[in-house]
């Protein structure tokens, strides 16, 4: 079951690499770092949840739902902040993608604690991967090269902020 739950939320990835694919300045290489600096956050992530658990007194369904959230606006309110693909822009996308893996490695962390094993980081890493590279290549199609970037943008930031809700509605019983 974690792994299965790497493997869904990690979804959002593949508007992330369909944004930088529609964008023709931007190389698969700069996906490629991207994709393993946040391996390496996943696995912090992961030990970091470990460490947390112990010491948060509520419920941390609320800290994962309420991180998702602003994941999500930030990532909608960067593309019209910020529109076109220069390396500043990439570093940020990099670095968004980055920090929501990890908290999606922390929350699924959490979910399946004391059960949980280094196969909930790399299982995240390695769907965010493929899931942008996959869809980096089919933006350089001639028929999604159609797509605006904004609907990935909006789609992506959309992904993370309806993953923020289920964890917190979680907590209702919703």
């Amino acid at each position: 079951m974690p792994i299965l739950s790497g493997l869904i939320v990690s979804v959002d990835a593949f508007f992330i690499g369909l944004s930088l694919g529609l964008q023709e300045k931007c190389k698969y290489f700069y996906l490629i770092v991207i994709n393993a600096f946040l391996l390496v956050l996943c696995v912090l992530g992961f030990f970091i949840a470990g460490w947390l658990y112990e010491l948060i007194v509520f419920d941390v369904d609320y800290v994962v739902g309420f991180a998702f959230i602003t994941l999500g606006i930030w990532c909608i309110a960067q593309y019209f902040v910020k529109m076109g693909c220069n390396r500043k822009t990439i570093v940020l996308v990099g670095l968004v993608m980055s920090i929501e893996a990890m908290m999606i490695t922390m929350g699924i962390t959490f979910v399946f604690l004391p059960a949980s094993t280094l196969a909930i980081p790399i299982t995240v890493a390695l769907a965010h991967f493929g899931y942008s590279s996959l869809s980096f290549f089919l933006a350089r199609t001639k028929y999604v090269k159609r797509i605006p970037i904004v609907v990935s943008h909006v789609v992506s930031g959309a992904a993370l902020i309806v993953y923020g809700l289920m964890a917190i509605f979680v907590e209702f019983g919703v």
